[in-house]
């Protein structure tokens, strides 16, 4: 669908310059006319005539000037196929953050997919609440929260914040964006996270910076290094956490888990390596002391 509004729409501007252009070839034909109908000798009519010839011939040559340079945009950017959009579909939001991807690209891809966006008040709920009309006839309903008065613009949520920090313990800035973008949070402006507003964001809030070697020496485990440091297997380790065994920072849903040394040389951290370790050592119960028979050999 969008596809062929693409198409048509280039179709329409040209169509609408060459009606342009024929109106305008119409108009420079009759003032020639007029320019060769009236008396020589008369120069102050003449004059004025072979002006608005002149004038009309100019806007000729601007129709013609325009039109050759539409079509020469088409044949340098065609409209996008149905593969294109197709790519572009999967590809959006890469496509949209990515470090060429300059206002026009994104006016440009704004204009393809979206027909019109509706937008309302919910009074009750505190939102401001976005109906997007997509090409397609499609629809989505996005809500976002309605700043009231005295409140600062463009703040950044605290719980963004918040796992920023915790996440810089373990993960480099541009893990970091990827994540938050993954979860849908965006910056205080509405805008997408990349490496960069994530380093702008540590340094406004005096995070420090990710490195291997300060990770090293402050003792931050991610859940599979917490897990391989105890000896024990990462489900092991999120039902510890779960059941309040071991503390542990989990900032976003469908984020990485974050361990202290400290917390994994608790008491609780090594009763749980050496509950773990006791079950793998103990032998198998048997199927007679089961109250069961082996009826294999029988």
């Amino acid at each position: 669908m969008a596809h062929r509004d693409e198409a048509k729409k280039q179709d329409e501007v040209r169509g609408a310059l060459e009606r342009d252009l024929q109106a305008a070839r119409y108009a420079a034909n009759r003032a020639q006319r007029q320019y060769d109908a009236s008396d020589r000798e008369n120069r102050l009519v003449t004059d004025e005539l072979e002006r608005r010839w002149n004038t009309a011939l100019g806007s000729v040559r601007e129709i013609e000037r325009r039109i050759e340079q539409h079509c020469n945009t088409l044949r340098e950017e065609p409209a996008p196929t149905l593969e294109e959009f197709s790519a572009l579909a999967t590809q959006l939001e890469e496509l949209w953050q990515q470090d060429g991807a300059d206002s026009r690209l994104r006016k440009r891809i704004v204009r393809s997919l979206i027909h019109e966006v509706i937008v309302d008040v919910d009074d009750s709920a505190g939102e401001i609440v976005l109906v997007i009309h997509w090409k397609g006839n499609l629809h989505t309903e996005v809500r976002v929260p309605r700043r009231r008065r005295g409140q600062r613009s463009f703040q950044t949520a605290p719980e963004i914040v918040s796992a920023v920090r915790s996440l810089a313990r373990i993960c480099p800035d541009t893990f970091i964006a990827s994540m938050l973008n993954r979860h849908g949070l965006r910056t205080g402006h509405g805008n997408f996270w990349t490496r960069e507003r994530v380093t702008s964001l540590r340094c406004h809030h005096g995070i420090p910076v990710y490195s291997p070697e300060t990770r090293a020496t402050e003792g931050w485990f991610n859940l599979t290094q917490a897990a391989r440091f105890l000896g024990v297997n990462p489900r092991t380790m999120k039902l510890a956490v779960e059941h309040g065994e071991l503390a542990a920072d989990h900032p976003l849903p469908d984020g990485p888990w974050v361990f202290s040394r400290g917390e994994l040389e608790s008491d609780g951290a090594l009763a749980l390596a050496t509950r773990a370790k006791t079950r793998h050592r103990e032998p198998a119960i048997s199927n007679e002391a089961q109250g069961t028979f082996d009826l294999s050999n029988t």
